[in-house]
This record gives C-alpha cells, structure tokens and sequence, in this order.
C-alpha cells in the first residue's frame, strides 16, 4: 500500500523520492545482504555525517537515513559498534568504552576528510554520539533520536540484573506490538537475546552520560517518540533542559515506536533532520 501511495505522489509531483522514501518492508527484501554490513556513501557537499546505531542493532537501521542524507549531498558514515552484526556472544565481554571507541575511530576517519562532521544517534547510539560530542568539540551538530535521559524502572531493574547476572548469562528480548505491527525493521535485524552483562552495561552508560550532558556545546536536535515503551518518556524534555548547547531543538514524534527513525510512517523526520544540519 505504502509503495503504491508513493508511485501515486511521484505521477503527481513528477518527483521520483529515491530510495530513502521506498516502503522498508521492500528494501529489507532487497537489501538483506546488507543488513550487517557498515555503509559509506561519498559525498559532494564537501561535509559529512555519522550515523551510530542503537544497541544489539546494526547500522542499517539507519540506512535510509543515510542514503537520503547522501542524496541531499552530504557523505555519510554508518560503522559497526564493537560486538554488533554478529551474534550475541560477541556482546558478553563487551564495555560501553568500547562501543565509545567505535564511535570516535569512525569520527576521526572522517574528521580527516571533511572540515565539517554532524554526529547522529539513536537510542545507545545517540548516547554515545553525545559522549563523543562533549569531547570533540569540532563537531557541528548533534541529532539525538530516543536517547534515553533514564530508562524506565532504571534502579530497580539494575538492581535485579546485577543479583542475577552471575546466574544466568542471557535474556530474550520480549517485544509489545507497535501501533498494529509486531515488528519493524530494527526488531528484525537486532539480536534476539542477549547478554545481561551487556545491559548492564548499557545502564552505567546512561549514568554517567547524563552527567556530562551540560558539558555538550554543540548545536543539539532532540528527538522521541511520545509512545516510547523503553525509556523514560521524558528523557527529551530532560536533555533539553540539561544539554549545555545554546542552539537546541525538541520534538516529539506521535504514532512510533522507541527507534521510529526506521519507520516509513515518520519520513518528515528525515527533512527535518536535514535543515537542522543545514542550518548548522
């Protein structure tokens, strides 16, 4: 239905919106080779962004992000987090200063190239992407989708897992149906399972990134999803409030889930986010 809505809005406009704007549920089909490969697509602006998925995901998540970023000229950078795109096993022995190191290697790759570098994240990623902001100031803007301020029951479920962490290694992941679908491409491509080790990683990372958040400068985009079932629902409100950026934008997106970025019904987002960096 979506794919035929967009043919019919092409024979209208005379505008072909590429691939960033096809049904995911069509480009998942035909780019499943991909799923749990890093992207890069060269730019002609000049400027780059770097796009860092969320935790047990992988960068295609972002993909269509990237690839109409790309279109609208700027290069786009989409790497692997340390122990992602695998299997879960590889996540066990996994720090949140590793996944902090995937991010900055991938940023200086590209500071190298290009005089201007935006940073984009989602969930963990967005965290991360604001870990790296604060210390690279050269930076110049900062989008953050779903990022969590806290997540939801934080003590009490870092309580739980720390007491039955030495007992039992993995958790299933236990998905709500979302707005009429079970699932949507980050469910899809994500892991599964995984290891409690790892969450609880997660949780420390959180912690202590909520505490920097004054020290981030940079021209900031805050997004999320009023319907957000894994964070606090007002993590976007906090962070604005907290973020040390003079520049700062908010908003809240109805009808999505926790990683709407992968969700067709939400592509104005992608307009969005591009005249944020733009502008900036």
């Amino acid at each position: 239905m979506i794919k035929k809505l967009g043919k019919i809005a092409k024979i209208i406009t005379g505008k072909d919106r590429g691939d960033a704007f096809e049904d995911p549920e069509y480009l998942y089909e035909k780019e499943k080779h991909l799923i749990d490969k890093p992207f890069f697509f060269e730019g002609t602006n000049g400027k780059a962004v770097l796009l860092v998925h969320g935790w047990t995901a992988v960068p295609y998540e972002l993909r269509r992000l990237g690839t109409y970023l790309n279109e609208n000229g700027y290069a786009v950078s989409g790497p692997v987090l340390k122990g992602h795109a695998t299997v879960p096993e590889d996540l066990a022995d996994v720090r949140w200063e590793d996944w902090l190191k995937s991010v900055e290697d991938a940023y200086s790759e590209l500071a190298d190239k290009y005089a201007k570098v935006h940073i984009i994240g989602t969930s963990i990623g967005a965290v991360l992407a604001m870990m790296v902001a604060r210390d690279k100031k050269a930076i110049s803007s900062l989008t953050l989708m779903a990022m969590p301020y806290k997540l939801r029951m934080e003590k009490f479920l870092f309580f739980v897992l720390r007491a039955i962490a030495p007992f039992k290694k993995y958790a299933k992941k236990a998905y709500p149906p979302s707005f009429g679908f079970s699932e949507n491409i980050t469910r899809r491509t994500a892991y599964r399972r995984y290891p409690i080790a790892s969450v609880l990683e997660v949780f420390r990372l959180v912690r202590h990134a909520r505490e920097k958040l004054p020290e981030v400068t940079q021209p900031s985009f805050i997004i999320q999803s009023e319907a957000d079932n894994i964070i606090n629902r007002k993590s976007a409100d906090e962070i604005h409030a907290r973020i040390g950026s003079k520049i700062k934008r908010k908003k809240h997106i109805k009808h999505a889930y926790h990683t709407f970025i992968s969700d067709i019904r939400n592509e104005h987002v992608f307009e969005e986010i591009l005249g944020f960096i733009d502008e900036n």
